[in-house]
């Protein structure tokens, strides 16, 4: 009888109606994919695997150097912190849906993150091996774990969360040992499997002429990504803003955000005060091979990159509010609500410009040229997201990935009338 009611369930279950949704969320992920693409793009580019040497040579070496310094201190972290932050909130938004409709919504989700999982694992395997979103998939699957846990609870576990990475990082220091040994020896398994060496690394991909080289190269690269995660105790971090992601969605604190400004503004003040000045810190580590230690370093990644982050998203806040009408902010909104589809479109189409099976003008742009590039293609995708969300209820995988979660299909195309088509 639970079974079968269960099951009635999901069939009334719906993902969230364009008029329910709130415009603060997509723009904040607009900006958080944006910071997203000039974040990746100089490993699409295959400027991040050039030797010194090399990048040293390139025409804008001056003003790459300039801007490997201004990445270090305003971006780098900052908007995967507030892409993982809203990810939180939007698991709140589902698990609230769902408890308004009178069901557990468990079920959903799970087939939801599970989706999730194997379109990140696709992405990692086939297209790029700097995938977050398996990361994020799995790690979802334990946030209602924390469900029923007090709002303190839940800051507090946070809190732990995002300080382990200082004390994991010192254990291993003064043990002398790597966690990420495995992955590396597993990694270079590979390379020595298809012929990829030291000297041709950063050129592999530049010079691939089919894809069958491509993805000998997106192999190893998933090693590689594996030791990212261990040596950057990222799982550590991203569940930590989950957490306090929703704390935010929990207690709806995007919503009455004019009520909100007093306390807005004094988060904006203390978190840029403290995050900007010390994430030059992180950055002068950073660009000097952590020259006080993995442990420090860690230490430094933990007081800059989190304000920064949340500094970056009460700022925008306090901007929204203070320019309302804007149509800027609608702007901003529409690769939001497509989020999922432009940061995989941003894989293809860096792939498409720098690789060997495309355009091949990898391994010898500079990092200036890279995120001018990267900037190209999120005008693309702010001009492309407009245009496709007044015509279309989702994105295109965002579509395919509600009818696979909610196993019936829903209509694609808007109702003439201009609204939201109802199924």
């Amino acid at each position: 009888m639970q079974n079968r009611t269960d099951t009635r369930a999901e069939q009334k279950a719906a993902p969230v109606k364009a008029s329910e949704r709130h415009v603060i969320l997509d723009m904040l992920r607009g900006v958080a994919i944006l910071g997203i693409c000039l974040a990746n793009y100089p490993e699409f580019s295959l400027y991040v695997f050039q030797s010194p040497e090399t990048a040293a040579s390139m025409p804008t070496a001056g003003a790459d150097r300039v801007l490997r310094w201004l990445l270090s201190i305003f971006v780098d972290g900052k908007f995967y912190t507030m892409f993982s932050l809203l990810f939180g909130v939007g698991f709140s938004i589902i698990i609230g849906n769902a408890a308004r409709r009178g069901q557990s919504g468990m079920r959903i989700f799970y087939r939801r993150m599970a989706l999730l999982a194997l379109i990140g694992f696709l992405h990692l395997m086939f297209i790029w091996s700097g995938d977050i979103l398996m990361l994020y998939a799995l790690l979802g699957m334990l946030l209602p774990l924390f469900r029923k846990v007090s709002d303190r609870g839940l800051l507090i576990a946070a809190a732990f969360f995002l300080a382990l990475p200082v004390a994991v990082d010192a254990v291993t220091e003064a043990a002398g040992v790597s966690l990420s040994a495995p992955a590396v020896r597993a990694q270079w398994h590979f390379c020595d499997r298809y012929g990829i060496t030291r000297e041709n690394f950063g050129v592999w991909l530049r010079d691939a002429d089919s894809y069958r080289e491509v993805f000998q190269f997106l192999v190893q690269g998933a090693m590689v990504r594996i030791q990212e995660f261990i040596d950057g105790n990222r799982y550590f971090k991203v569940f930590g803003l989950f957490l306090i992601g929703f704390r935010i969605g929990r207690g709806r604190l995007y919503t009455g955000l004019e009520g909100r400004r007093p306390m807005l503004k004094k988060a904006a003040l203390i978190c840029i005060s403290v995050g900007l000045p010390l994430s030059a810190l992180y950055a002068w580590s950073s660009m000097n091979h952590h020259p006080f230690g993995v442990a420090a370093h860690s230490l430094f990644y933990l007081l800059s990159v989190y304000p920064t982050g949340f500094g970056y998203v009460t700022l925008l806040c306090l901007a929204y509010l203070r320019f309302r009408e804007l149509p800027l902010w609608k702007w901003l909104a529409a690769p939001g609500r497509m989020a999922l589809s432009n940061y995989i479109a941003q894989s293809v189409i860096g792939i498409f410009i720098f690789y060997g099976i495309g355009l091949g003008f990898g391994a010898e742009t500079g990092l200036l040229g890279t995120e001018i590039v990267a900037l190209g293609i999120y005008v693309f995708e702010v001009i492309f997201s407009m245009c496709w969300m007044r015509f279309f209820n989702f994105g295109p995988l965002e579509w395919i990935w509600r009818m696979l979660t909610y196993g019936r299909p829903f209509p694609l195309l808007r109702s003439r009338s201009g609204g939201e088509a109802r199924s």
